[in-house]
């Protein structure tokens, strides 16, 4: 039974880079199990853990701003609820924030997702760079085929800037994408739409934007 709704905003470094959306359910319920603390239920002939995270990081991608949604079956102050989680994390992943929901069953997080935003190490400077930037955010189409389909990418785009280091450090590219009910857009999308080989970047995602500050 649901007895406590709590929201952990996380970090997925490195050592998770490739770690798949399924097995990072997995090792949440492992470090909770690790932890003593009592995960809810769901109910039915195979019953498992009641685990909702915010929306699948695709493999290789790294992040500062994984959200998950976590129900326990018995109330635990939140600070012990951390303590615990802390001292049983595998490498790759960190607790940046831990909440209580105090709305036990409101909308899953997948829902409310609005955008999410983006900051993308470049290893090199293209030329041309900032005005195909331009040129793509003035188009009103962008048609692109993923598996097999053609579909449009700019209503997916929000925004895209890019920041140029006169210090010799990496070029950057910070872009924020709408997550629609039909579609979600993705950043490997748009650095090939720029002509840029996604695999010759480092792609962080920073922030996952709800569609309301109201508490969810």
């Amino acid at each position: 039974m649901k007895k406590q709704r709590i929201r952990i905003t996380f970090s997925k470094t490195e050592a998770m880079r490739f770690t798949g959306h399924l097995d990072l359910i997995l090792t949440w319920e492992r470090t909770f199990r690790r932890a003593s603390l009592p995960l809810s239920y769901s109910e039915g002939f195979n019953p498992r853990p009641v685990i909702n995270l915010a929306a699948p990081l695709p493999l290789g991608f790294v992040s500062t701003a994984e959200i998950g949604d976590f129900w326990l079956s018995e109330y635990l102050n939140p600070e012990e609820i951390l303590e615990s989680l802390n001292s049983s994390l595998p490498p790759g992943l960190v607790i940046e924030e831990l909440c209580e929901v105090t709305q036990l069953h409101g909308g899953k997080l997948p829902s409310l997702i609005e955008r999410s935003e983006y900051s993308i190490t470049l290893f090199e400077r293209y030329s041309g760079l900032q005005k195909a930037v331009e040129l793509l955010l003035q188009s009103p189409k962008c048609i692109r085929t993923r598996k097999k389909k053609e579909y449009d990418l700019r209503p997916l785009i929000h925004d895209i800037s890019l920041e140029l280091n006169e210090n010799g450090s990496p070029p950057c590219l910070f872009i924020s994408l709408y997550t629609l009910p039909s579609a979600t857009g993705r950043p490997d999308e748009v650095l090939l739409a720029l002509d840029i080989p996604p695999y010759e970047t480092i792609i962080r995602r920073t922030a996952i934007v709800l569609k309301s500050i109201e508490e969810n």
